[in-house]
């Protein structure tokens, strides 16, 4: 898929946010959540107010006959439904619902993000030495800017965390920055 010329979009990713917590570490990635939960809130709402495409990217948890509506209830239905509320999709918002690590890993996102013409993603979510990490390699892959907000990103185990950003930055060329400085237009193509 050949970039357009002119302008790149952005997109915000939200990966793994609509979670029900009860897997092995969610005791100690919830804390590091709760963290981030009102940072990624904010970042969905100017990203919403700038027509920046929204895309939920999303575990199915092995239940494969789930759309994105049966994950969103089953996560609010659980006891950590105060994570899902303050960032759940609205009906404009974007699904992909994947299986594995990455984003893009057998995913309709590479497409969705050339239809719209997105250069740019800003990754959120969890969990940043996993899912997030990933997602980013495979992002820069595919020849897209890469913008990660170190605090709009929950870990499991801070200090592979820290590494994790490390490496985005350093090999992939991601900008790790504060969420208060994501820019949300349109990037020069």
């Amino acid at each position: 898929m050949e970039r357009r010329a002119g302008p790149t979009q952005p997109a915000l990713i939200v990966v793994d946010m609509i979670n029900t917590y009860d897997h092995e570490d969610a005791e100690l990635l919830v804390p590091s959540v709760e963290r981030v939960v009102p940072v990624i809130a904010e970042l969905i709402g100017r990203a919403r107010e700038a027509d920046v495409p929204v895309v939920y990217a999303n575990d199915n948890f092995g239940l494969w006959r789930s759309h994105h509506g049966e994950l969103v209830d089953t996560a609010l239905a659980r006891p950590h439904a105060d994570l899902i509320e303050p960032i759940r999709p609205d009906d404009e918002s974007l699904f992909v619902v994947k299986a594995r690590h990455s984003v893009f890993f057998e995913t309709p996102l590479s497409y969705l993000l050339w239809s719209l013409d997105v250069g740019h993603v800003v990754l959120t979510g969890q969990v940043t030495e996993q899912c997030v990490l990933y997602s980013a390699l495979d992002a820069h892959i595919r020849h897209l800017e890469v913008t990660v907000p170190r605090d709009a990103v929950a870990s499991i185990h801070p200090h592979l965390a820290s590494a994790a950003l490390e490496m985005m930055e350093r090999n992939m060329g991601a900008r790790i920055i504060d969420a208060k400085e994501t820019d949300f237009t349109p990037a020069a193509g």
